[in-house]
C-alpha cells in the first residue's frame, strides 16, 4: 500500500468513525471552536487597537487651551516659548467657534449640550504635533512643565499620559484573553482526547484483528491521529466562520462610529487565518496522541 493508498484509507476511516460518535465528536469540535474563537476575538481586536494606538503615538499632539481674555503681548510671549520646544513643528490655530464646530462634528448626539449658552463654551486652543524625539525626555517634561504655568495657558494636553495608558490596556486585553483561550484550547486536546479513545473503544475488536494479522501500528493508530486533527481544523474553521459572521452583524448595527472604526474594520488577515487553523489542527492532532499513546498491547483503556 502506498503513502497515499495509506492517507486515503485513514481520512475514510476517520470520517466514518466520526460519523458512528457524532455526539461526542461535536462536543469536541465545539470546545475547539470555542477556544479558537476566542483566541481570534483577542487577535482581530488587539490588532486593530496596536494598529490605532501606533498611529496615535505618531500622530500625538501637544494642545495648548488658551485664556480667553489672553492679551495680545502675553501670546506672543507664549509663541516665543512655543517655537523654543516645538522644533519646528507647524502650529494650528484653533478659534473659539472652530473647537465647537469640532466638537459638533465628533459628537453630533451632543450638538445641543451648548443651545442656550452665553459666551463662547469652549476656548481657543494651539495645536502641534510632539516631536518624536522629544517625548518623555527630561527637557520635554521641563518644557511643558513651563507651557503649564504661563499666564496666557488655561491648561495643556500632551496625549502622552492617556497613550501610555492605551498601551498598557492593550497590553492587559492581550495577555487576559490569551490566558484564557489557552486554558480553553487545553480543555479542548483533553475534551478531543476523550473522544479518540471513545472512538478506540468502540473499535477494540477490529483493532484486534488488525493486529492478528499483521497491521502495523502506523496502519492501527493513523485513522485515530486523522480524526483528532478532522476536529481540530473543523472546529477552527468553524471559530472564524463565526468570527466573520459575527463581525459583519455588528458592522451592519453599529454603522460608521469610531468603535466600528477601531475594532471592525478589517478582518484577520490570511497568514492570522492560517494560523489559527494550524492551532486548531495541531491541538487535535495532539489530542489524538495523547489519546493513543495510552493505548498498550491493542487494548484501549488499560493504562
Amino acid at each position: 500500500m502506498t503513502l497515499f493508498q495509506a492517507l486515503a484509507y485513514f481520512f475514510r476511516e476517520a470520517a466514518v468513525g466520526l460519523a458512528r460518535s457524532w455526539k461526542v465528536s461535536l462536543l469536541a469540535v465545539v470546545t475547539i471552536g470555542v477556544s479558537l474563537f476566542l483566541g481570534g476575538t483577542v487577535q482581530l481586536v488587539t490588532s486593530h487597537l496596536a494598529h490605532a494606538v501606533g498611529e496615535w503615538q505618531e500622530q500625538a499632539r501637544l494642545t495648548l487651551y488658551l485664556r480667553s481674555d489672553a492679551g495680545a503681548a502675553e501670546l506672543q510671549s507664549l509663541a516665543v516659548l512655543v517655537a523654543t520646544g516645538s522644533r519646528g513643528s507647524a502650529l494650528l490655530e484653533v478659534s473659539a467657534a472652530e473647537a465647537v464646530a469640532r466638537f459638533h462634528q465628533s459628537f453630533p448626539s451632543l450638538a445641543g449640550l451648548f443651545s442656550g449658552l452665553e459666551g463662547d463654551p469652549l476656548p481657543p486652543s494651539w495645536e502641534l504635533q510632539i516631536p518624536p524625539g522629544e517625548r518623555g525626555s527630561e527637557r520635554f517634561a521641563a518644557w511643558v512643565t513651563e507651557l503649564r504655568t504661563h499666564p496666557a495657558v488655561l491648561m495643556v494636553d500632551d496625549d502622552l499620559d492617556w497613550l501610555a495608558q492605551a498601551g498598557r490596556l492593550l497590553a492587559l486585553v492581550r495577555a487576559t484573553g490569551l490566558a484564557l483561550s489557552g486554558l480553553l484550547l487545553g480543555a479542548a486536546i483533553f475534551t478531543i482526547a476523550s473522544v479518540v479513545r471513545l472512538i478506540l473503544l468502540l473499535y477494540r475488536d477490529e483493532i484486534a484483528v488488525q493486529r492478528l494479522v499483521g497491521a502495523t501500528e502506523f496502519f492501527v493508530r493513523g485513522p485515530f491521529y486523522v480524526q483528532g486533527l478532522l476536529q481540530g481544523f473543523v472546529g477552527a474553521v468553524g471559530a472564524l466562520a463565526a468570527l466573520a459572521l459575527i463581525r459583519l452583524v455588528l458592522l451592519a448595527n453599529l454603522g460608521p462610529s469610531l468603535a466600528a472604526e477601531l475594532l471592525l474594520s478589517r478582518f484577520l488577515g490570511w497568514p492570522q487565518q492560517l494560523v489559527l487553523v494550524a492551532i486548531g489542527a495541531l491541538a487535535g492532532f495532539g489530542g489524538a496522541i495523547l489519546s493513543v499513546r495510552r493505548e498498550v498491547a491493542g487494548e484501549p483503556g488499560t493504562s
